[in-house]
């Protein structure tokens, strides 16, 4: 039996390969649409998509990743066959599609990157698992921003930090909630923790 870790890069291959044999079809080098690679990626998706919790965040993370670049690629392949049953041929497709991409790509990254300081707070860590996750892209994006190295903790390493940090702030300070803060401070990314005021 396949790991999760082996499906997912099957699962990038077939989409890589899709889009090869799309352009095939499209540039007549084949006669039909790649159906069937279509239907092996739709059962991964589908049978990860039920699975998500067993997975990591780093395969989530992934995941996702190639649940939207395969979207994206449905969609674009879909408008295409249906130009060429109604027989329009749609020039410079790709570089239109390029440039679309690019924008939605520009305005994305302007919206979801997260503003500096970001904070959230803790009561119980253990049961707050999607703010240690914002926290942890957070940091990620300010160490980015800051130019520093790549960090290769992973989310279940910094998960299991803050909840240690958390027990041990609340046992020292008698508090119920704690406060982690990501900032930017000269061109240094930084993780604070503190008492919640």
């Amino acid at each position: 039996m396949a790991t999760i870790d082996e499906d997912l890069s099957q699962l990038e291959k077939d989409v890589r390969q899709l889009k090869i044999e799309y352009e095939q079809y499209f540039g007549g080098g084949k006669r039909r649409p790649p159906a069937d690679i279509e239907w092996r990626i739709e059962t991964m998706v589908k049978r990860y998509g039920e699975r998500g919790a067993n997975m990591s965040f780093a395969q989530r993370f992934r995941y996702s990743n190639l649940t939207q670049t395969y979207s994206k690629y449905r969609e674009i392949f879909r408008k295409r066959l249906k130009n060429k049953e109604e027989g329009n041929v749609q020039r410079h497709f790709g570089a239109a599609a390029r440039e679309i991409e690019r924008e939605r790509s520009k305005s994305k990254r302007h919206r979801s990157a997260p503003e500096f300081p970001f904070a959230i707070s803790c009561k119980n860590p253990e049961e707050e698992w999607k703010k240690v996750e914002q926290l942890y892209g957070a940091l990620r994006v300010a160490r980015e921003q800051a130019g520093e190295m790549e960090d290769n903790t992973s989310m279940d390493s910094f998960h299991q930090f803050v909840r240690k940090k958390t027990a041990a702030l609340k046992k020292e300070k008698h508090a119920e909630e704690i406060e982690f803060v990501v900032t930017l401070e000269n061109h240094r990314a930084r993780l604070k923790a503190r008492v919640k005021s």
